[in-house]
């Protein structure tokens, strides 16, 4: 009968500590990691952009919202294929909503880039666009060069389209491109 009672007591013990529960929903353990793990990514690229654009903070407290997202990137001669998370972040609701990203382009490149990409929205109405339908379509053409080794971050590129800003931020790799890139952004079912 004691090992029964340990036994219960251990098992009921695991099944706790495996949910975690928030407003009546039941969360695993791995969501609530993969969601602070994105929440640090998050707060690590914001630190990374204020560092080399200081007055980017101010613009990001007085938007309605931004997003942030990390990229990896693969160009092999005639195609780039790309994938990577991220968190939209309502400042007026306080709102966190997460995404994911996926890309795939067509042009001459060749490298690998490993990137962070911050948007800020200047109205509802883009913010909204972006994590309801989340498409962007357009030309590219850069050349990064930053190794890791070298520390630091670079700035690649600063575009403002239809009420929205979007930074991005070479975290390392080496690549020279010119494509155009599909690239497609969606709520992630799992973490939302």
């Amino acid at each position: 009968m004691y090992y029964l009672q340990r036994l219960l007591l251990l098992s009921l013990t695991l099944l706790l500590t495996q949910c975690t529960t928030v407003g009546g929903e039941s969360i695993s353990e791995d969501v609530v990691e993969r969601r602070q793990a994105i929440k640090e990514m998050r707060q690590d690229v914001l630190d990374q952009l204020y560092d080399v654009k200081p007055d980017v903070k101010a613009q990001i407290e007085s938007a309605t919202g931004y997003a942030v997202f990390s990229n990896a990137n693969l160009n092999l001669l005639f195609a780039s294929f790309g994938g990577g998370t991220g968190i939209v972040h309502d400042n007026k609701s306080d709102k966190d909503t997460y995404m994911n990203m996926g890309e795939i382009g067509f042009g001459f490149g060749a490298g690998i880039k490993d990137f962070r990409a911050v948007f800020v929205f200047h109205n509802k109405k883009a913010l909204r666009r972006f994590i309801d339908k989340g498409w962007t379509f357009g030309g590219q053409a850069d050349a990064a060069a930053i190794a890791s080794d070298l520390g630091g971050a670079a700035v690649s590129g600063e575009a403002v389209v239809d009420n929205v800003t979007v930074y991005q931020i070479t975290k390392s790799g080496l690549v020279l491109q010119a494509m155009v890139k599909g690239t497609r952004y969606w709520k992630n079912a799992e973490l939302n």
